[in-house]
């Protein structure tokens, strides 16, 4: 079966979260970070990262994944998100 995926881009700190809340809630989906900060643990401000009642609204995927101190790729993270 052929999954559709929408993507909600744009500048930090525009109304992403929100908008990618209401939308997985109507559908049903999950929300997938393409952050490339968002995956830290600890790196909170200057990342809008999701508050931790927003995380808890929907399935989230690539949040706090790792310690500032690993190192990640896009390469992993591609491997990851299949």
């Amino acid at each position: 079966m052929k999954q559709e995926v929408l993507f909600i881009v744009g500048p930090t700190g525009v109304g992403k979260t929100e908008v990618s809340l209401e939308v997985a809630r109507h559908l049903d989906a999950e929300i997938v970070s393409a952050d490339s900060r968002q995956i830290y643990r600890y790196m909170d401000i200057g990342t809008a990262k999701p508050s931790r009642e927003q995380l808890a609204q929907v399935p989230h995927h690539f949040i706090d994944i790792r310690s500032p101190d690993e190192p990640y790729s896009a390469g992993q993270y591609g491997q990851e998100a299949r």
